[in-house]
């Protein structure tokens, strides 16, 4: 008898987790809209997506190693990013699957089932209240069919068709074993979330895309989470999670009595040195002064589960959310103060590649270049990291601008175009902004500004099209190693310029292109021209304008420029970023831009791009 898939080693085990996040990933507004067990909050999917995320994480930062070392990354995590009830108990499972798997290198069939046989044990295990007709009852069963599909079978393909057609049967009969997902008419959304994560890896092994799942518009009445009281003995106000880390941790029914004099909903995680306590509660504090006793209070959460509610049946959403990219170059706090989110760029060192900003920041980036033997690449996101923020931006609001790195430098654009037809998302408004780092940043700060007061997503992205067509860029570089390696200059130029001390002056063209405007002979001489060309584009002098000046470890030339400036135009911002890792490969370290954004009315702004190169 042939045999499809003999075993799981760490590699595939990796990818299944990979396939598994992103389509729990791609269902979890539908989770989070059935979410009435244990209180109506209407976060299960997101919890369960985000603590499946924190683990694919962790294990494509490890890349591919051997399966015991993979388990114990997945049980760590696991534990590291669990968020809300779903996640801890999530957690429980994927712990107890792990340390099943002991040392050895493959597992077959057989092996795997008896792996989440300990998984299921272990989840019922940690609750001190397990209830019928919730994720329990969905494993347990599930697993059940798997036991008996690998005594049958040793092909793991089938194995975990049949694991994944009972955990579909055991979800459609919660609603038999409790009353308050039978009176809302639905399954259990932690259910749901088990078994979204084992049709992701049943679809990675048949080859299916992870993006088609169409969007649905909700309502606010379509939310049964929203119409649902809850219970007098479950009304406790905060969703409460402390980590804790020590050498001497107390084993985990010891803590779980402890929280029962805080609330109820208790679920406690330990792996090695750390301690995860996830508790309703109303008194937030208490539980995290109680938890310090074991050891080093690390993060702490709290979340108002009446406020959640109260959102679900009272929609407050935006009208317009914005997103663009991890080469944007806006600090974090400007983010977060505007609500921009980031889809995050790759960058690529040698064997390793790291998501822009989240798993890399600028700082690092630099500390790795110096150290390099090759110079990094990068790569723009994949559709699934698109469909991902896009779906997260428009689950938040009831459009979105998506304001992207120039699509001639780029497939950035190009990806999120795919992302949006492959995934059916709608409302979404992409806009190229033929830029790149502050310039994307303050054309995507502009758009969340737009949005604050109230314009529509079509108008929005008429204004950015036209602030667009009267910003610029004058960028600098110090050495000629990347752009050699970019192909922006010849070789036989480049080694002349050095020879000669000659520093080139870029600039955009109408298109988003890279283009020469300048050469300048001598340091002390760079900053007089391209403050003298700057000066050549803004006049007559604007009523608004915005600068950005990055630079690649160039602090000093920055605050320089900075001065300048402000002295001579009185803008309304001006920004000075160390630049990400994403703009840096390709310009180099000591490279620095000044980026200015032109606001006024259509008849009163000035200056432009070049058209052409000046030899």
């Amino acid at each position: 008898m042939s045999v499809g898939i003999a075993y799981v080693d760490g590699p595939r085990l990796a990818r299944s987790i990979f396939a598994a996040a992103d389509w729990v990933a791609a269902s979890r507004d539908e989770i989070n809209r059935i979410n009435v067990f244990p209180v109506p909050d209407g976060d299960t999917g997101t919890n369960f997506s985000l603590t499946l995320r924190a683990v694919a994480d962790a294990l494509r930062a490890l890349g591919d190693v051997p399966l015991p070392e993979t388990a114990r990354t997945m049980a760590r995590a696991s534990v590291l990013g669990a968020r809300g009830n779903s996640g801890m108990m999530l957690a429980h499972f994927l712990l107890g699957f792990s340390e099943a798997l002991g040392e050895r290198t493959t597992a077959s069939a057989a092996e795997v089932a008896s792996a989440l046989r300990a998984g299921s044990d272990r989840l019922y295990a940690s609750l001190d209240d397990p209830r019928e007709g919730t994720i329990l009852t969905v494993a347990r069963e599930a697993v059940q069919a798997a036991e008996r599909a690998a005594a049958d079978s040793p092909d793991i393909a089938e194995f975990m068709h049949r694991l994944l057609e009972e955990g579909e049967a055991a979800l459609a009969r919660t609603p038999e074993l409790m009353a308050v997902l039978r009176e809302a008419g639905v399954v259990d959304a932690g259910g749901m979330g088990f078994v979204r994560m084992l049709e992701g890896v049943v679809r990675y092994i048949e080859g299916d895309p992870i993006l088609a799942v169409t969007e649905v518009d909700v309502q606010p009445a379509d939310v049964p989470a929203a119409r649902v009281e809850v219970a007098a003995e479950r009304d406790f106000q905060y969703c409460t999670e402390v980590l804790v880390r020590g050498e001497l941790l107390p084993p985990a029914n010891e803590v779980r009595a402890a929280m029962h004099a805080f609330g109820g909903s208790i679920v406690v995680a330990a792996a090695g040195d750390i301690l995860k306590i996830h508790v309703h509660t109303d008194s937030p504090g208490a539980v995290f002064s109680y938890a310090a006793r074991w050891g080093r209070v690390e993060t702490t959460k709290a979340d108002d589960m009446h406020a959640q509610h109260r959102r679900l049946a009272h929609a407050e959403r935006r009208a317009v959310a914005v997103v663009t990219d991890s080469s944007a170059d806006l600090a974090d706090v400007v983010l977060d103060r505007h609500h921009i989110a980031l889809v995050p760029l790759q960058v690529v060192f040698g064997d390793e590649t790291f998501r822009d900003r989240v798993e890399l920041k600028p700082e690092e980036f630099y500390r790795r270049l110096r150290g390099a033997r090759e110079l990094p690449t990068t790569s723009q996101p994949t559709p699934a990291d698109f469909v991902r923020v896009l779906r997260d931006a428009r689950a938040e609001a009831d459009e979105v601008v998506a304001v992207l790195l120039s699509a001639a430098l780029s497939g950035t654009f190009a990806s999120a175009q795919a992302a949006v037809r492959a995934a059916g998302i709608s409302g979404v408004h992409l806009v190229d902004s033929r830029s790149a780092s502050l310039g994307l940043g303050m054309l995507a700060l502009r758009g969340a500004e737009l949005a604050e007061a109230g314009w529509r997503a079509a108008d929005i992205t008429r204004e950015l099209e036209r602030v667009r067509e009267r910003s610029g860029m004058l960028l600098t570089v110090d050495r000629y190693d990347n752009l050699l390696r970019s192909g922006r200059v010849s070789r036989g130029r480049a080694w002349l310029a050095g020879m000669l001390d000659v520093k080139p002056v870029l600039s955009l063209d109408a298109a988003g292109r890279v283009i020469p405007v300048d050469r300048v002979r001598g340091k002390d001489n760079l900053v007089p021209r391209v403050l003298a060309l700057l000066e050549k584009r803004l006049t007559p002098r604007p009523r608004v304008v915005r600068f950005g000046v990055a630079h690649a470890e160039a602090p000093e030339m920055a605050e320089r420029v900075r001065n300048a400036l402000v002295s001579a135009y009185e803008p309304r911002d001006c920004f000075v970023t160390l630049a990400t890792g994403v703009l840096a490969t390709h310009v180099g370290p000591g490279a620095w831009a000044i980026f200015y954004q032109v606001e006024d009315g259509p008849a009163e702004a000035s200056g432009g791009r070049d058209e052409g190169t000046k030899e």
